[in-house]
């Protein structure tokens, strides 16, 4: 049997990888001009923009929950830096990891 600080690890790092998926589709969405076609003035969708770069970021660390990973799309779309994203998104998803190998060790002994 693997060491549980494998299993994390490598359930992280997987995790964290596969969120680059929703990234790079966010990214092309708004490539292809998806504000627009949701119909969001240019004007609101900049407003929006400087909202994530300063607030919206530390939503990334919700990207453990199910409903976060939209949230990996819009930091795409944002366009936030990769290495900002890669790092938020490693600590949500390496956290909800160690919390439940945490709960399980204690459950299981």
């Amino acid at each position: 049997m693997a060491p549980v600080w494998l299993l994390v690890v490598v359930a992280s790092i997987g995790n964290t990888l596969g969120t680059y998926v929703n990234y790079w589709l966010g990214w092309r969405l708004e490539t292809a001009g998806g504000h627009r076609w949701l119909k969001i003035p240019d004007d609101k969708f900049a407003r929006a923009r400087r909202w994530w770069d300063r607030w919206g970021v530390w939503m990334l660390l919700a990207s453990w929950l199910p409903i976060g990973d939209l949230t990996t799309v819009i930091a795409g779309a944002m366009r936030t830096p990769l290495w900002l994203f890669t790092l938020m998104v490693a600590v949500a998803k390496t956290g909800r990891y160690i919390g439940l190998a945490l709960i399980t060790a204690g459950l299981f002994g």
